[in-house]
């Protein structure tokens, strides 16, 4: 059985690719296929064999156990760390949803027991003058997993993320509370706030310290059903 799910956050740096790897960790540790996928990133220092390689999708990639190369698990790599089509206009290169589903062909195309594909930005960060993010998730039709940054502000864009989710017709099959660096005043008090107003179940609260049991339990009530 394969499960895949597209993974969003709130924000830019709310902690995606962590939790994409704890989760694809989780995932290997119950014997499974796993692999994390990045269609587009932005930001990169250096190219190894004409590719621009992105730390993001190299973390997924050191997480993978599927064997494939970062080039087929992150197609469209971007050396401007900015929104998408801003990094792909100054890069003089244009994206599309089409043509992001065509690159990301090859690796939707491995039989792994679970695929996390990870989005940049957040929900509605523009890849062109009219697509967004969204427009790829929704294209994938995967059920979403919300990566909520608990911090000032987080419950406004959590609810407006969720409602944004579920009026483009995908489900939102759960969502993990990342404690951040810094965390939050009242912190539980948030937390119980949103599951009182989201209604996907909570995978796991991610501590700052990294102890990631609760994703494990959440993963496996996952893969269970």
């Amino acid at each position: 059985m394969m499960q895949r799910y597209f993974i969003t956050g709130t924000d830019t740096d709310v902690g995606k690719t962590y939790i994409t790897v704890r989760l694809l960790e989780a995932g290997a540790a119950m014997g499974l296929q796993v692999q994390g996928l990045k269609p587009i990133a932005a930001g990169a220092s250096h190219q190894e064999q004409g590719h621009w390689v992105n730390d993001d999708a190299s973390a997924l990639l050191m997480a993978s156990n599927t064997g494939l190369p970062l080039s087929v698990l992150n197609p469209i790599a971007l050396p401007l760390a900015a929104s998408p089509h801003l990094a792909a206009a100054q890069a003089g290169a244009s994206i599309t949803v089409e043509d992001t589903l065509a690159r990301l062909q090859p690796a939707l195309e491995q039989p792994a027991g679970l695929t996390l594909v990870e989005g940049a930005g957040g929900w509605l960060v523009p890849i062109n003058v009219h697509q967004t993010m969204a427009d790829i998730a929704i294209a994938l039709g995967y059920p979403v997993i919300l990566v909520v940054g608990m911090r000032l502000g987080c419950l406004n864009h959590a609810l407006l993320t969720l409602q944004a989710i579920r009026q483009s017709g995908l489900s939102c099959a759960g969502w993990v509370a990342n404690t951040m660096a810094q965390p939050m005043a009242e912190l539980v008090d948030n937390i119980l706030s949103l599951q009182k107003r989201i209604d996907a179940p909570l995978l796991g609260i991610m501590p700052s310290d990294g102890d990631h049991r609760a994703l494990v339990v959440g993963l496996q009530q996952l893969i269970v059903v």
